[in-house]
């Protein structure tokens, strides 16, 4: 196989330089690279020509440069997404793609997709996220940029060490080598600053991509953190989650054909392969609480407490019938739940929110049941009939945090349920316990809800 640079000019005029890799025509395939990232660099280095060689065996291969890197038209002022799109587009006219699959380490991957759906088969992301203003990305994009700009040398070395955050020390080495020949500090700065500008909201552009997509991130190192990318994932109406650990997230072969292994499914071209059992669907995760349980046993005796608790069972389960939710376990005091989506993991809690205050009215004056609703999505881990994993550690913390009466939800969960007819509450960034990283929590008012 042997890299062939063209080039081709985008909408503004700026000269862009793509690559085709093989004779093939079929399931061509388009990738745009990350930060800093050189087409002749990555053909020169062993395990990113072992990704590009795997990934072309089979299928037409396209790479370019963006503008301002590598062999790209360097003295660029423009690097607004919009201008990216562009290029891309050229990229695509250029190389005779009318519909092709994307391998995008980059947002502009997802927006094209997007606004151009009848070209786009299927997608692949890695380390997408919804907004720039996520916890800590806009920090340490800050911290790099002044780096960038006093001490290149130094800012190199630690962008390398985020996109290999666990080695080997060669690869770092030779993306730092790679960034001082392929981009200038000033473009390196300006690029960053302008993928981290504070109105980027990719929440409506996600949302609208019809393409199968295969969200992947690294699980740690990277600027965006997993649970952006998570949030990311569950905006998308056809996606999938994968985190890769260490080892798995490196440019060779082995990532190469679990990507392949994606855009093939729906061909059939590798019936021999065995679905990914790490790569799993979001489930909603409903935790219920009795709010002041122990206050109110201790106030009025085992025997009235546990008519209460009955109340609250009868209610929890009478409601997840009603919105095809499954009971894990019982609590003590509460219910753990799964749900095959977010909307209807909010149907049931208003549910059951407005059967407690509907059984208060009418027969508990005297022992009001209140209960505290937390809601999350995620990818938990099942076994033995039972859910584990951060997601559902998530959803127990965010239950802690309501009060009496209320139902909180996380971030994502309000992401895959917009446009549903919710009504939601911004509560701001929390640290919940045991969680290094704020949430963002957003309380459902369901007083004001519509009917379920």
């Amino acid at each position: 196989m042997e890299q062939q640079i063209r080039f081709c000019t985008s909408a503004d005029g700026t000269r862009v330089a793509y690559a085709t890799y093989s004779d093939h025509t079929e399931h061509p395939l388009l990738i745009l690279r990350g930060f800093g990232y050189s087409q002749e660099g990555c053909w020169q280095e062993p395990h990113s020509r072992g990704f590009l060689e795997t990934l072309g065996k089979n299928r037409m291969l396209v790479t370019y440069d963006r503008r301002g890197v590598g062999g790209s038209q360097r003295d660029v002022t423009d690097l607004s997404e919009e201008a990216e799109v562009a290029d891309f587009a050229a990229v695509a006219d250029a190389a005779s793609l009318r519909q092709f699959d994307i391998l995008s380490f980059h947002m502009t991957g997802a927006t094209y997709a997007s606004s151009h759906p009848e070209r786009v088969s299927r997608l692949v992301l890695f380390g997408p996220y919804v907004r720039s203003n996520e916890t800590g990305f806009l920090q340490a994009v800050e911290r790099t940029t002044n780096l960038i700009r006093t001490e290149w040398g130094m800012a190199r070395r630690l962008l390398a060490s985020y996109v290999f955050p666990n080695g080997p020390v060669e690869l770092q080495r030779w993306y730092s080598t790679m960034l001082r020949e392929s981009v200038s500090p000033e473009v390196a700065a300006a690029l960053l600053e302008t993928e981290a500008a504070q109105d980027i909201d990719y929440t409506d552009t996600l949302s609208r991509i019809q393409a199968p997509t295969l969200v992947l991130h690294q699980r740690a190192g990277r600027m965006v953190s997993l649970s952006a990318g998570q949030q990311a994932a569950a905006c998308i109406p056809s996606s999938r989650f994968l985190p890769l650990d260490a080892g798995r997230d490196l440019p060779g072969p082995e990532l190469a054909e679990l990507i392949i292994g994606f855009f093939d499914e729906e061909r059939g071209a590798r019936p021999e392969a065995e679905p990914d059992e790490s790569a799993v669907n979001l489930v909603a995760i409903l935790f219920t609480d009795i709010a002041d349980s122990t206050a109110l046993t201790q106030r009025l005796g085992d025997a009235k407490a546990q008519e209460l608790v009955r109340a609250h069972n009868a209610i929890v389960r009478e409601a997840l019938r009603a919105h095809n939710g499954s009971e894990i376990k019982h609590t003590g005091d509460g219910i753990m739940a799964s749900f095959p989506s977010a909307s209807a993991a909010l149907d049931c809690a208003i549910g059951i929110q407005r059967a407690v205050a509907e059984q208060h009215d009418k027969a508990h004056r005297d022992a009001p049941l209140q209960v505290h609703i937390g809601v999350n999505a995620g990818e938990p881990v099942a076994e033995e009939s039972d859910l584990f994993g951060t997601a559902v550690q998530l959803a127990r913390r965010v239950c802690d945090h309501a009060e009496g009466g209320e139902i909180l939800a996380s971030d994502v969960v309000r992401q895959l349920a917009a446009g549903k007819g919710f009504l939601f509450a911004d509560r701001g960034e929390v640290v919940l316990r045991g969680f290094e990283d704020a949430v963002r929590l957003y309380e459902v008012k369901w007083r004001d809800a519509r009917a379920v």
